[in-house]
């Protein structure tokens, strides 16, 4: 008989991703989502072989009805996206908290054996060493900057999970991902923002050439992963992760943010001049993750940028009005 697993935020980029993925490797998949942030397009190809329960992970009597006589909880329920830092960082924290603390406390109401938490590469703000193992400090550097609502959201839950894991659980695994990208992802982010920002122009101009605005001054480094590779690792690392362990899921490839959008331009046949803007204040300035660890379990990642970007562009591409 399969396995069920809760995952919350399924309708969400990746819950949704997380939920196709775990389906095709045998779980019975159950998901969590009050649609505030999630999409059910995300899941119209596998909604006939899932459970859906609406309900929000605020909401203690939510969660304990969608944890029932489930094996193991995967809780991705989060407000993502920068620009939700700094206009609704309560509202990321309130999330962030109470859905850590009601999954947590609904796993033990019902002995659930496996808690499976998304934390994120911004517990680290500034790394002191990149590539960036799972073994750095995290910190939050200025509890004042909204920025950190995010971050420290993420910290607090990964601290929650850590020490009701230690005697409660007989697996706990926390993933810090480190910049997933794909179609459907949300405008929030940097490569749907450049594709949907250079899709615009290019429809009112035909110039080879193009003038790009971008956030700070595109020296910013980071390290994409698709989000099929990243689902692909996320499995590996919840099913087959030690107990108590952190395991990053990412890619080697750094580059800088004018790179990444000079690369957009190119897949659309134009070739951009960079045109600097305002960094948002307490974006760290490079980001690169180390991921022997989970290479050590056997996974790798297959996709480049440059075909992850085609395949992201072509759904902005066509779904341009898309929310």
């Amino acid at each position: 008989m399969a396995k069920t697993v809760l995952v919350t935020g399924g309708s969400g980029f990746l819950g949704a991703a997380l939920s196709a993925k775990l389906l095709k490797n045998g779980w019975h998949v159950r998901v969590l989502d009050d649609g505030s942030r999630g999409r059910a397009r995300r899941l119209a190809a596998i909604a006939n072989e899932i459970e859906f329960i609406a309900g929000d992970v605020r909401n203690a009597d939510d969660v304990d009805r969608a944890t029932r006589g489930v094996d193991a909880v995967a809780h991705l329920a989060f407000v993502n996206g920068t620009e939700f830092f700094y206009s609704k960082p309560q509202l990321v924290l309130e999330v962030g908290v109470k859905g850590a603390l009601n999954t947590l406390d609904a796993c033990l109401r019902h002995e659930v054996p496996r808690y499976w938490l998304m934390s994120s590469s911004e517990v680290y703000q500034t790394p002191p060493r990149i590539p960036t193992d799972e073994r750095v400090p995290l910190s939050i550097p200025d509890p004042l900057n909204p920025r950190y609502s995010y971050g420290g959201g993420k910290l607090i839950s990964e601290l929650l999970a850590i020490n009701y894991g230690r005697e409660r659980f007989e697996q706990v695994v926390v993933v810090r991902p480190h910049n997933v990208y794909g179609p459907d992802m949300g405008r929030e982010h940097v490569i749907p923002q450049l594709i949907r920002r250079v899709d615009e122009i290019c429809r009112g101009s035909d110039a080879k050439e193009i003038a790009l605005p971008i956030k700070g001054d595109g020296r910013q480094t980071r390290s994409f992963v698709y989000v099929d590779d990243f689902t692909d690792g996320c499995a590996v690392a919840f099913t087959q992760g030690e107990h108590l362990n952190v395991y990053h899921v990412g890619t080697r490839d750094e580059l800088t943010i004018a790179e990444l959008a000079q690369k957009v331009a190119a897949s659309f046949g134009r070739v951009a001049t960079i045109v600097p803007g305002e960094a948002p204040q307490g974006e760290t300035s490079r980001r690169c993750p180390d991921i022997a660890k989970i290479g050590a379990l056997g996974w790798t990642p297959a996709i480049s940028l440059d075909q992850g970007l085609a395949r992201t562009r072509e759904w902005y591409v066509t779904h341009a009005d898309a929310s």
